[in-house]
């Protein structure tokens, strides 16, 4: 199993390098409510410098931060969202983010403990027709890049129990993935940040990489 990721994601990643003109952009998105979106702020800089560094895709080595009603929105592939509050999209916002992801943009929601209640709130404003369903294992997700045969890896203790992903599909694509009880984003963030041990934060990177080759490549 391990061989043949190597293989597709070494296929994948020489695809990428030649459709790809343009370095990638990671929009962090500021949103209303009150919830502080602006939380781990090392944490995407660091992800970027990840994918920089193990894969061929070229990046912009830091996080931009946009709105939803921002002009270039567009310009990002990747959004990622978190933050341990309230976090509310006005109507105006909800229709201009379903836009986007239903014409090639990812989000990607990180729930920094707190966030989850307020999201499921709010994603049922951007996807009325559709439901939030858990991802399973063999998702390709989980092993465009690095290999997890069993999701998401457990970074931080919020609620007890194993992680979950969970996706909004459009398409056959996920156009929005929500990373429940891991907190990817702590683990992105700089060492002296929570002093988690190397292989937690290593995990947490790994999933990272496969969250970009994933949007991506889709």
């Amino acid at each position: 199993m391990a061989r043949r990721v190597v293989f597709c994601a070494a296929i994948l990643l020489a695809s990428l390098a030649l459709i790809r003109a343009e370095p990638l952009r990671i929009g962090k998105l500021k949103y209303g409510g009150g919830g502080d979106w602006y939380a781990n702020p090392s944490s995407l800089p660091n992800l970027l410098e990840a994918v920089a560094e193990r894969t061929t895709i070229r990046v912009v080595p830091k996080d931009e931060v946009v709105t939803p009603l921002s002009p270039d929105l567009y310009k990002y592939p990747i959004l990622n969202v978190t933050g341990h509050g309230n976090i509310r999209f006005t109507p105006e916002e909800a229709a201009r983010l379903r836009d986007y992801l239903l014409h090639g943009g990812f989000l990607h929601v990180d729930d920094n403990y707190g966030l989850d209640e307020y999201f499921r709130r709010e994603v049922k404003h951007l996807f009325p027709d559709r439901e939030l369903v858990e991802l399973p294992y063999s998702h390709e997700i989980y092993h465009c890049f690095y290999d997890f045969p069993h999701g998401l890896p457990k970074i931080h203790e919020h609620h007890g129990g194993p992680p979950h992903g969970y996706g909004i599909l459009y398409q056959g694509r996920v156009v929005l993935f929500y990373s429940y009880n891991t907190d990817l984003s702590d683990g992105w963030e700089s060492p002296e940040v929570h002093h988690d041990p190397p292989e937690t934060r290593e995990a947490a990177l790994k999933m990272g990489v496969n969250i970009v080759v994933y949007a991506l490549s889709h």
